[in-house]
């Protein structure tokens, strides 16, 4: 079994929802709160990146970002500049129906031949905010990336031997329809309540 450090991104600075995505309220749970019960079941320690607060009914260690502001490929790197073990499972905060049983599919899929484990969604766009990461070989080439002024995970992606886990090997999995729904906007939180009435 892979053995994997958790993070989770909760750095963001929320600018199209209005309010700190971490906390907003799903059916009883904060979308960390959710995120923190499935990462925990499988990876360990889980860290959080970038906190800029302290969330109630989560207590987990925080690490800065190295790169303020630096968004998305920021966050990645502050995990994997934390991470101790050889792979990271990093996973944004504003994704709520993440489930145990989706990383547990991509730790599935790690083998030597590969440095990042990225999901496909559905519409075919790779999730790279979900995705598992060998810590040497990322943690590096993200620092190149930053240092020439890239803020996009996908160039890293681009720039690491990658492995892409298309959706139809995901889609058996209980709650797939959801894994990738994004808490960006007031309307995704709204159709969140659809989703748990």
């Amino acid at each position: 079994m892979l053995d994997v450090e958790g993070f989770i991104l909760v750095g963001g600075a929320s600018r199209r929802m209005g309010t700190d995505k971490a906390a907003l309220m799903i059916a009883g749970r904060t979308s960390l709160e959710r995120v923190a019960a499935a990462l925990s079941a499988t990876a360990s320690p889980v860290t959080l990146v970038g906190a800029r607060r302290s969330y109630d009914g989560v207590s987990l260690e925080n690490v800065p970002d190295v790169h303020e502001r630096w968004g998305a490929l920021g966050g990645i790197h502050a995990a994997l500049t934390a991470a101790k073990k050889d792979w990271a499972l990093i996973v944004a905060c504003d994704l709520p129906f993440v489930t145990t049983e989706l990383f547990e599919r991509l730790k599935s899929f790690a083998g030597e031949g590969f440095d990042a484990i990225v999901p496909i969604q559905s519409d075919g766009r790779p999730q790279p905010l979900c995705a598992l990461y060998r810590r040497d070989a990322c943690l590096g080439e993200t620092e190149k990336l930053i240092a020439a002024g890239e803020h996009t995970p996908r160039a890293l992606l681009a720039n690491v031997r990658t492995l892409r886990v298309e959706f139809t090997e995901l889609n058996d999995l209980p709650g797939a329809q959801n894994f990738f729904f994004n808490l960006n906007t007031a309307a995704d939180f709204e159709q969140t309540q659809e989703l748990f009435p």
